[in-house]
């Protein structure tokens, strides 16, 4: 059995099952609903603590120290509550693929998972005094990136266990002509009920046994380690050289990576946020490395397999009508990081020769910016994420400023490098058929 056939038939079957998982299509789908106030909040964020040093002392000298609290605000309103539109979104999504009425669950998820938060806030009055409990509040780090895994975790077990005891009809029934307003209401009713029952008792758990909450313990036990993974060399090899593999096999990595690392990413970027708030956005204060922006605009720069250098050969080099006609056609979409037209027109898909540069050139480059950036070379990336569609060089100013352009144009020459001689090689091939095919029609003609 050849390679290509094993990887068929063994490995694309199980990354297929995983990918179609009800959990994965949820993650996957749910945590864009974070998507729009990430990119607001992250807008007022860069005016808040904009680059320029004398454009914030002009800012301070006429409106006074406290001119970016709005901005702030701004801020801890969209990017902050990051887990909380999570935890709804995620569970709506998996309610609605199962065919529930979903904001019964969606809602429910948001009530488990604030139940399971601590109601207190450790505050010092002063500098040396000992800190005391603040009651009736929540504490605001576990709404954005501290609690992240916590809100996949609860709101994929509130909706499952939502739907499947609506499935079971363990439901209030209510007679034929009721709004169905108000059967949706009582409907929820007893499901509701036991599962908030079952958060109460895990709540009491933790307290009184463990003297923590549930979300203290996942993120200690389970988020940590796991952002650490993520913020790790191997682990952004891992993530650069998935997403062109499994689009190889013409499964969207993108999407379905995207759906495993979003969460962790995510709260990376929220962390880095705080730090940026701060003022102390550096590797000595913990800063992350691997953030969001990283793998939206860097891993995936141009789209999966960084196809922009690709498209660029064959507007100026193609010798073969084919490829010259295919590279004018997706050049436009592949400068705004959408490259399918590529992807299937080449096709990269299954094809042997054009796998290797589409795998290839994002290890490369997510490998040298994590170093750069490891080594204080780039400054670890703040909060600022710019919309996916906005093209490269442009999109690398947004989020870092002239050395980030910088560094996208470096990588863009390093994917045409790479995939150079791979370009010649099918456009060389696609160029002769096209010579046999004209002789042929010639010789026909005679």
């Amino acid at each position: 059995m050849s390679l290509n056939q094993t990887l068929n038939e063994k490995v694309v079957p199980v990354v297929m099952k995983f990918v179609n998982l009800k959990g994965v299509q949820a993650l996957k789908d749910g945590v864009l609903y974070t998507l729009p106030l990430n990119i607001i909040g992250s807008i007022f964020l860069l005016i808040a603590c904009f680059p320029i040093p004398a454009v914030t002392d002009f800012f301070t000298a006429t409106f006074g120290a406290a001119w970016n609290d709005p901005l702030f605000k701004v801020k801890d309103a969209t990017m902050g509550i990051m887990a909380l539109v999570s935890v709804t979104g995620m569970a709506y999504v998996y309610a609605k693929n199962e065919g529930i009425e979903p904001f019964a669950p969606s809602a429910l998820s948001l009530s488990v998972f604030v139940l399971l938060t601590n109601n207190f806030v450790m505050f010092s009055p002063a500098k040396d005094a000992a800190p005391v409990a603040v009651s009736g509040v929540l504490p605001t780090n576990v709404l954005d990136g501290k609690g992240m895994v916590a809100a996949i975790i609860i709101s994929l077990l509130v909706a499952s266990s939502y739907c499947s005891l609506v499935k079971r009809n363990i439901t209030i029934k209510m007679p034929e002509g009721v709004p169905q307003g108000v059967v949706n209401a009582f409907s929820a009713l007893i499901p509701a009920t036991i599962i908030l029952i079952a958060a109460d008792v895990v709540y009491a758990i933790c307290k009184f046994a463990f003297n923590s909450s549930l979300l203290d313990i996942i993120y200690k036990v389970l988020q940590v380690p796991l952002q650490g993974a993520s913020d790790s060399l191997p682990g952004v090899i891992l993530i650069a050289f998935s997403v062109p593999f499994l689009w190889f096999f013409g499964i969207h990595g993108g999407a379905t990576i995207g759906g495993v690392v979003t969460g962790l990413l995510n709260a990376n970027t929220a962390d880095n946020a705080l730090l940026q708030k701060a003022g102390t956005l550096d590797i000595a204060h913990g800063a992350h490395i691997v953030t969001m922006q990283f793998y939206d605009n860097f891993i995936n720069m141009a789209g999966s397999g960084h196809t922009l250098g690709f498209a660029i050969l064959m507007v100026l080099f193609a010798k073969s009508a084919q490829y010259k006609q295919l590279g004018r056609l997706a050049l436009p979409a592949n400068l705004c990081n959408i490259n399918e037209p590529i992807l299937f027109g080449t096709p990269i898909v299954m094809n042997p020769i054009m796998g290797v540069p589409f795998i290839l050139t994002p290890v490369i480059n997510a490998t040298l910016l994590y170093l750069a950036i490891a080594s204080e070379v780039l400054a670890p990336m703040g909060a600022t994420m710019p919309p996916w569609t906005v093209p490269p060089i442009f999109s690398g100013f947004i989020i870092g400023g002239p050395s980030y352009a910088i560094a996208q144009a470096l990588f863009l020459v390093i994917g045409l490098v790479v995939y150079f001689p791979f370009f010649k090689k099918v456009d060389a091939m696609a160029y002769a058929d096209e010579v046999a095919a004209q002789h042929h029609g010639e010789g026909a003609q005679v």
